[in-house]
């Protein structure tokens, strides 16, 4: 028996593509991907992305650094229905990358990134681990994030 590779990525403009696996336990009743289970996919390659670049969170807020942030917006719109278990993607991009703030885009999406069934944004604060209030971004978590703002027109 073989097993087949899953498609190679495609290029994205601006962004990356981070490998997403949908299983059968996502999916409903219908065969479908429940709508809570595309964010969990979003949420799963970002940690991912950050792990990449040595920014985890461990369970400690004071310990969390740039992790220790919280949501404030979450926008989600949903486009074509995922049908099956299997290997996808999530194109990751930042939309703005502000003192305290951040704005990040996503597109749930095949393993090569041609068809899109979910797109959305969301929103994140910084907060600092004492006071819960919003605090600036470190040098290190700005130069990662950097790389994933679209090129300037």
């Amino acid at each position: 028996m073989t097993v087949e590779a899953p498609p190679a990525p495609t290029a994205v403009p601006y962004g990356l593509l981070m490998p997403a696996t949908v299983h059968f336990d996502d999916l409903d009743a219908l065969g479908l991907m429940h709508n809570s289970r595309y964010p969990l996919l979003v949420e799963r390659a970002w940690s991912a992305y950050w792990e990449r670049h040595g920014i985890r969170f461990a369970g400690d807020w004071t310990e969390a650094g740039d992790a220790c942030n919280a949501v404030k917006e979450l926008r989600i719109t949903y486009e074509a229905p995922v049908a099956r278990a299997g290997t996808y993607a999530v194109h990751l991009w930042l939309e703005r990358l502000g003192r305290t703030g951040l704005t990040y885009g996503f597109r749930v999406c095949s393993a090569d990134g041609t068809v899109t069934y979910a797109r959305g944004s969301r929103v994140l604060v910084r907060l600092d681990a004492a006071t819960l209030r919003p605090t600036p971004w470190t040098g290190d978590f700005r130069a990662a994030a950097r790389e994933l703002l679209p090129p300037r027109a």
